[in-house]
Parts: C-alpha cells; sequence; structure tokens
C-alpha cells in the first residue's frame, strides 16, 4: 500500500524516494492460549523459539485415517503460554508503531479459531492492555507536543487531507466545539443485534476502570514536523461494511437497515471506505474512548464454543498525517504536496469454526457462513499470492470475492508490512482446525510483499526551525535582544577540514564533494523557496494593485452618488423649509380655528342650556295643564251622569205616570169585562134553562206557539254568555239564539275570552210594576296591547212582557190596534239599545248607555 501523497505540477515536482525493489516476507508470529485448570490434555508443544509439534488425539479426523504422525510448524517467533502482552507487543506491534511515524504504512492480522484469544490479545484488559491501546500509548508518546492544532488537517472525503492555517482552524475550532449545534441526545451504548447485555456491562466497566498506560516511546522524531491522529473503526460482518463510529445508532430491531459502506479507490489507488467517519484524536484517552464507542457497537454473539463470540471482522485503523513546518518553523507549510499520511491497519478476523460443533442455526449459521467463505477467500488469495512468486505465472488474485481482501489488496500488491499474529487454543478438541490454521499460516510466510520505504518532504529546509522559532519567541517575551540569534535559515554546516596529508588521500575529497552537493541542494531548495515566496509576494502585490484599482473605481463611483445624493439632499432641505413654512401657516391657522371652536362650543353650550330650561318650563307647564284638563273633564262628566240621570229620572217618571194610567185602563177594561160576563151568563141561564147541559164554551186567546223563536238572532259567531246564577227563567219567547256560545257564571278569564268574537251579559232588575226586567249587553272582544283581552259594548237589548190594556167603550172610535188589545193577548216587548262603552269581561252593568228609539214587536 502506497502512502497517500498529493500530486505535484510538473514545474515543481518534489523529489521523490527511488522505488527499492527489495521484498519481505509476511511475518507470521504464534501465540498459544492458556489451560484452564480443567484442561488436562494438550495437542500443541512448543518445541523452541519458532518451532511447535502438533500431536493428532484419538478423536481426530487424521486419527480415525490411520495418519497419526505428528507435524511441526515453524513461524517467525512462538509465544509460550505465559508471554506477557507488554513482551508481545514490544516483539510484534512496537516495530509498525516506528514505521508509523516514520511514513510507512502496516497491516496487523490476528488470526485464529474461535476461542483462542484473538480479541484478547488485540484489547487487552484495563490493567494488562493489549496490541491496540499500547500502539496508541506509544504513538502520542511519542509525538508529545509535536502535534498540530486540531483541524488544521481537514479531511477531503477522497482519502486525502487538506492543510489550513491556524486561524482557520480555530474558526472551525469554535464553530465545532466552542458552540455545538443542539442535536438529539442519542443513547450512549446503544446495543447491536446479537450482542449480549454482559458484553455491555463489561464494556462500561472496562471504560470505567482505571487504565495503566505504556510509557514506551520511539526516539529520532522529526522535530520540523507537525503530526495529526486520525482514527476509524468498521466492521465487515456478512460481506457488509458497516461503520461503528456513525452519528446514527443502528435499528436493534431490523438490522438490514442498516447504512453499509462501499468501498472506493482513490488517486495513489489506494482501497479507502467511502463515507468512513474519521474522528482526530490527541491523546491516548480520546483515542480509546473512540474505539470503546465502537467495540459496543460491534456485533459479538453466544455460541456452543465462546460466550462473547465475534460474528464479524473489526478494521482498527490509525492514520498518521505528517507535513513539514514552514521555513519560519511557526506554521505548518501551506502546500498539500507536502503532506504525507501513512496507516496501521489492527484487523481482528472472526475465528473460523465449523458448524458440527457450535450446532448454529438461523443467524448465527449464517453468519458462520459467511465468515468461513472470507477465511477461505483469503487463504485462496495468499495461495495465488505465492504461487505466483514462486513459480512466476501470472494468476489473477481474486480480491473482490470478500470485502477483508479488497480492502487490503494494496498491501500484497504495493508496499507495506505485513504481519500477522496466529493464536492457538492447545486443547484437543480444537485439533482439526488448529490443523487448518498451521496450513494458512505456512503458505502466508512464503509470501513476499514491497519493503515500505520513508519519504521526507522537508529536504532542503533548515532543520531546528521549531526549536529556533520557540527560542526567538522566548526572547521576546523576556525582552532580550535578538542579535545574538542564529539565522533561521542557513546553509547547512560549516565546511569540513580540507587538510590533504596524501596525494592519494579521496576521502577528503569524497567529503568535500559530498558537502558541497549537499549545501548546492540546499541552496538550490533556498532558491526555489525565495522564488516562490517572491512569486507569492508578487501575486500578493498584484492582487493588492487590482484591489487597488478597483477600490479607486469604486471611490469615483461612491463620489458621485455622493454628488447625487448631495444635489437631492438640498433639493429635499428647500423642499422641507417650504414645507416647515407652509406647516407653520396651518398651524397658525389651525390654533385660530381652534379659538373660535372653543368659542363656539361654549355658545353652543349657552344654548343647549337655555333650550333646556325651556324644555322644563314647557314640561312644568304641559303637566299643570293637563291637571288642569283631567280636573275639568272630570267636572264635564259628572255634570253628565247627573243629567243624564235627571233625564232618567224624570223619563222614568213620566213611565211610572203612563204605567199607573195604563194599570187603572186595564182595572177599568177589566171591571167591565167582569160586569158584562156576568150579565152574560144570567141572561144565558135564563134562556138555556130547559137545555140539556152543556161545557161552557172556552175564553178566546191568542195562539201561543212556544217553541218559535227568533230566527238566527245573534249569527254564527262565537259567544261568551255570562249569565249569573241569580238569572231567573222567564217565559218570554223573545230570546237569543247563538249556536256557538260559551256559557259562564262567574268572571270570565282570559282563557275564556280567547277565541271568541262577541260577548254577551244578562243582567235582570224588576220594574216599577214587580215584573221582571232581562237585559242583555252584547260587545266585540279585541286583543290588546299587552296580550290580554278587551270587550267593547255596542248593543243593549232589554226583554219584557206586559198586560195589553183594556179597550174603551166605543167601539166606534176603535182603531185596529185597539182591537188586537181588546183580544186579551199578552204582549212582548223587545227594547233595543245601541250604546258605545269599553268595560271588562264580567261587569254587571254598562257604565253609560245611549238610549234609541224603541220599537215593538208584537206576536
Amino acid at each position: 500500500m502506497k502512502p497517500s501523497r498529493g500530486k505535484t505540477p510538473s514545474s515543481k515536482k518534489t523529489p521523490r524516494r527511488v522505488i527499492n525493489k527489495a521484498k519481505d516476507p509476511v511475518e507470521v508470529y504464534c501465540r498459544l492460549r492458556p489451560l484452564g485448570d480443567d484442561d488436562a490434555s494438550v495437542c500443541v508443544t512448543p518445541i523452541n523459539g519458532t518451532t511447535i509439534q502438533l500431536k493428532p488425539p484419538e478423536g481426530s479426523h487424521q486419527y480415525r485415517h490411520g495418519n497419526i504422525k505428528e507435524t511441526h510448524h515453524s513461524f517467525k517467533f512462538v509465544f509460550p503460554e505465559n508471554v506477557s502482552q507488554k513482551a508481545l507487543f514490544d516483539h510484534v506491534s512496537l516495530p509498525l508503531v516506528d514505521d508509523l511515524l516514520h511514513g510507512k504504512n502496516a497491516l496487523l492480522f490476528m488470526y485464529g479459531i474461535t476461542g483462542s484469544g484473538k480479541t484478547y490479545t488485540m484489547t487487552g484488559s484495563p490493567t494488562d492492555g493489549g496490541i491496540l491501546p499500547r500502539c496508541l500509548d506509544v504513538l502520542f508518546n511519542s509525538l508529545g507536543e509535536l502535534q498540530a492544532r486540531k483541524y488544521v488537517f481537514k479531511p477531503d472525503k477522497n482519502n486525502g487531507f487538506d492543510v489550513q492555517t491556524e486561524a482557520d482552524a480555530m474558526l472551525e475550532r469554535q464553530k465545532r466545539e466552542l458552540l455545538p449545534s443542539v442535536t438529539c441526545r442519542t443513547p450512549s451504548t446503544p446495543r447491536t443485534p446479537g450482542t449480549p447485555r454482559r458484553k455491555l456491562a463489561d464494556l462500561d466497566e472496562l471504560a470505567n476502570r482505571v487504565r495503566v498506560p505504556d510509557n514506551t516511546r520511539v526516539s529520532n522524531i522529526d522535530e520540523d514536523t507537525n503530526y495529526a491522529v486520525f482514527v476509524s473503526y468498521i466492521e465487515i460482518y456478512n460481506n457488509f461494511i458497516y461503520d461503528l463510529l456513525e452519528e446514527t445508532p443502528p435499528d436493534p430491531i431490523n438490522p438490514k437497515s442498516l447504512q453499509s459502506r462501499n468501498l472506493r479507490e482513490d488517486s495513489d489507488r489506494n482501497m479507502y471506505v467511502n463515507s468512513c467517519t474519521e474522528v482526530e484524536v490527541k491523546n491516548t484517552e480520546e483515542a480509546y474512548a473512540v474505539f470503546l464507542k465502537g467495540q459496543r457497537r460491534r456485533r459479538v454473539a453466544h455460541t456452543q464454543l465462546n460466550t462473547e463470540s465475534s460474528r464479524s471482522h473489526s478494521v482498527f485503523n490509525i492514520r498518521l498525517v505528517q507535513a513539514p513546518l514552514d521555513p519560519i518553523g511557526e506554521e505548518v507549510l501551506q502546500d498539500k504536496d507536502k503532506i504525507c499520511v501513512s496507516q496501521l491497519s489492527l484487523v481482528d478476523l472472526a475465528g473460523s469454526e465449523r458448524t458440527s460443533r457450535t450446532q448454529s442455526s438461523g443467524d448465527r449459521l449464517r453468519e458462520a457462513g459467511n465468515i468461513n467463505a472470507s477465511l477461505m477467500t483469503l487463504r485462496t488469495c495468499i495461495e495465488v499470492l505465492r504461487e505466483n512468486q514462486t513459480m512466476g505465472t501470472n494468476k489473477i488474485v481474486p480480491y473482490r470475492d470478500s470485502k477483508v481482501t479488497h480492502l487490503f489488496k494494496n498491501y500484497f500488491d504495493g508496499e507495506g508490512k505485513v504481519r500477522m499474529v496466529v493464536c492457538v487454543n492447545p486443547k484437543v478438541e480444537d485439533y482439526d482446525e488448529t490443523t487448518h490454521v498451521m496450513r494458512f499460516a505456512e503458505v502466508t510466510q512464503e509470501v513476499q510483499v514491497a519493503r515500505p520505504q520513508a519519504v521526507r518532504h522537508d529536504v532542503g529546509l533548515t532543520p531546528g526551525r521549531r526549536r529556533a522559532n520557540q527560542m526567538y519567541k522566548k526572547v521576546i517575551e523576556e525582552g532580550g535582544s535578538v542579535e545574538d540569534l542564529k539565522p533561521i535559515i542557513s546553509l547547512g554546516p560549516p565546511f569540513p577540514c580540507l587538510q590533504l596529508c596524501d596525494p592519494r588521500e579521496d576521502t577528503t575529497l569524497h567529503t568535500l564533494t559530498a558537502f558541497l552537493l549537499e549545501r548546492e541542494k540546499r541552496r538550490h531548495t533556498l532558491r526555489e523557496e525565495l522564488l516562490r515566496k517572491q512569486g507569492t509576494f508578487r501575486a500578493h502585490l498584484m492582487e493588492m494593485e487590482r484591489d487597488m484599482e478597483q477600490l479607486k473605481q469604486e471611490n469615483a463611483e461612491l463620489k458621485m452618488k455622493l454628488n447625487s445624493r448631495n444635489k437631492s439632499t438640498d433639493a429635499l432641505e428647500k423642499r422641507v423649509k417650504h414645507l416647515q413654512q407652509q406647516n407653520d401657516m396651518m398651524m397658525r391657522e389651525q390654533q385660530l380655528y381652534e379659538h373660535d371652536k372653543r368659542e363656539m362650543e361654549s355658545e353652543l353650550a349657552t344654548k343647549r342650556q337655555k333650550i333646556q330650561r325651556e324644555l322644563q318650563e314647557k314640561d312644568r307647564l304641559r303637566n299643570a295643564l293637563k291637571g288642569v284638563a283631567s280636573s275639568q273633564k272630570d267636572k264635564w262628566q259628572r255634570e253628565c251622569e247627573k243629567r243624564v240621570r235627571a233625564t232618567q229620572l224624570e223619563l222614568e217618571t213620566k213611565m211610572w205616570v203612563k204605567d199607573e194610567k195604563l194599570r187603572q185602563l186595564k182595572e177599568i177594561v177589566c171591571a167591565r169585562e167582569q160586569a158584562k160576563a156576568k150579565k152574560t151568563r144570567t141572561n144565558s141561564n135564563n134562556s138555556t134553562f130547559n137545555r140539556s147541559k152543556s161545557p161552557p164554551p172556552k175564553p178566546s186567546q191568542p195562539p201561543v206557539r212556544l217553541k218559535h223563536r227568533r230566527s238566527k238572532s245573534t249569527g254564527n259567531a262565537v259567544w261568551v254568555d255570562h249569565k249569573p246564577q241569580s238569572t231567573l227563567k222567564t217565559d218570554t219567547i223573545m230570546q237569543p239564539v247563538y249556536p256557538k256560545n260559551k256559557k259562564t257564571t262567574a268572571a270570565p278569564s282570559v282563557k275564556d275570552i280567547k277565541g271568541s268574537n262577541n260577548y254577551m251579559l244578562t243582567h235582570q232588575e224588576e220594574d216599577s210594576k214587580g215584573e221582571v226586567e232581562t237585559k242583555i249587553f252584547k260587545g266585540d272582544v279585541f286583543e290588546t296591547r299587552g296580550g290580554g283581552r278587551a270587550v267593547q259594548f255596542n248593543d243593549v237589548e232589554k226583554l219584557r212582557q206586559d198586560l195589553p190594556p183594556s179597550p174603551p167603550s166605543n167601539k166606534r172610535n176603535k182603531r185596529p190596534a185597539d182591537e188586537e188589545l181588546d183580544s186579551g193577548e199578552w204582549t212582548d216587548v223587545e227594547t233595543r239599545c245601541a250604546v258605545g262603552i269599553e268595560g271588562k269581561p264580567g261587569a254587571s252593568q254598562p257604565a253609560a248607555v245611549h238610549i234609541v228609539p224603541q220599537k215593538k214587536l208584537k206576536k
């Protein structure tokens, strides 16, 4: 795998190293897992520091086929059961960290069957860390204060990095850290499908416990370079790549909804995971926290062989970005082509297993099949590579058959150091799987990988720039003189010794030649730096000139706009003055109007008071006149009633006189009739004395038809018949006929009157002769404004029965009417009077009656 470099234009090509054709084999180490107290028999025995012996047990597959021969397998180094994590790290991983600091790439595999100790070798425990935390400790111990400020190096999303100034980095740091945006809280420990709860509890305990750091550090680090560390953590599950550091936690219900990542190839033909989260860390604690965050999301499950078996391949990448300082040692050189990126990949492969032993089913069976398929692809690629290198063939290596091999194909085809730690469980039950692991380890050791070479981009720049800049700043802070300081830029050390002791001596000449070549090289570098700075300065000057011309044009335009605005301002000021004068005149007119308005309002108030007094006076006079009118009206009403009573008395007196005369006349007539009758009876007795007796003749009386009544004298209207209980029944035939009536004896209520058109009140009294006289008061019913009923009387009927007077003695002067009276028939007299009164239902008689001439009805 080639270290990531930026491309440089052809006019300014960066000195590249000469590609070394030297290759190194893949280094494979073996680590034996310690046995428990119950494990008595083993099948793996270490012979020496590089060889182990495998002895087939009785229950193994080879033993059943008669192959009981012991086999020996050699490695780069064999770590016994009691080896410490520190010893293993110093022997295997410390050289890889050294290569990382010097711009070289490295790849470290953990390979073995399930339960052989791969994860423990990689992570370890808080008190005894594994390879991964110790690599971080050594890396940050070695860098120390040489790290650049955060966000100076920024990923460009194409597996490369951009460099920005300290000011821009500070702005971005404030934007991301000091002013963080409000986001939704996400679960701190999301659990992915298949992750046991005990595993998460162990991780929380691992994070909370105090970790023992490794104090080892790498020397000979270039002090004139700034560094930055970026970490990422991915897993390959079922041949899909997932980012364990993504912000959105995975869905524990539907794991298929996780967004898988794709592999891409950058400009240097290096493979990388697209859109993978890379976190810039500044110390081991931050990097280890990032690792634990991803470890919580990693897929593990319980199987028959391991309670916490890894079901995916995990890859923890450590990328070190380094770039030289500028010639004055202040900031990172603002040149992307000078950036060098080296990478250390720590891979924890899932364990190979046989499904017959694990008795897996469902998801576990599918996971085991994918794990075994990816490991088989890795073995196939290694075997094809070995065959191509040893036999000289040119077969196509099937890297694309698996994501693991496709991701790391650059290490095998390019350059970089590749190492593998084979973890072995010496139990006899794992003999068959251990045999396949040993065969794969032997094949892997025969593969050759190109040896990595370090690259330095600051060739020609004066060493010690950082320290000289620090000294300069310190002197400035202390207020001292900077004259005694050495120049930051120099051509290197002084000339070597030029003394020649022997004409055949070539050492001095070679030394001088090398010194001059180095000085010429430095001079050429300084000249290029000077030309670059001159070009930059000239570009700045031209840009400033262009800005100046643009500012002049803008200034002229602004002056023209200012003059036009000044003119418009003067015109507006004149207009404002004119409007101010008009406003003053209008204000004075308004004041005059206000004065007139106040006077008119005062006059109006006076007139209103006067009108009010006049109205009060009129009301008083009206009330007084109303009282006088009411009193005068009452006086005239009393006077009219007095006259009516006098008239009634006079008429009653006249009627009494007439009645008395009629009575006397009647007595006279009756006496004559009696005398005449007596005389007739005497004569008849004498003349008929001898005749037979016969009944006396009946007196002649007028025929009376009692059933005869006036036909429909009351019409078809609905009448309310108010007839008191004390009313006497008379024998007169002139009775009113009312087919539709409502009879009542008490004072009628509104309910009785409601729905009626007419009202009729019967009143009886005794006249001067002792006869009963019946009066019927009739009126119309109408509705009042208040919702009640009122009666207006408009007619009076008087019913009485009189005895006709006796006929006179002189029959010659008799009139037809007198002849009728002489017949001795009674006469019914009906007197009708029209009245104009208004009263209430239930009144015994009207308050005022207007009498009209009478008429007689004779039967």
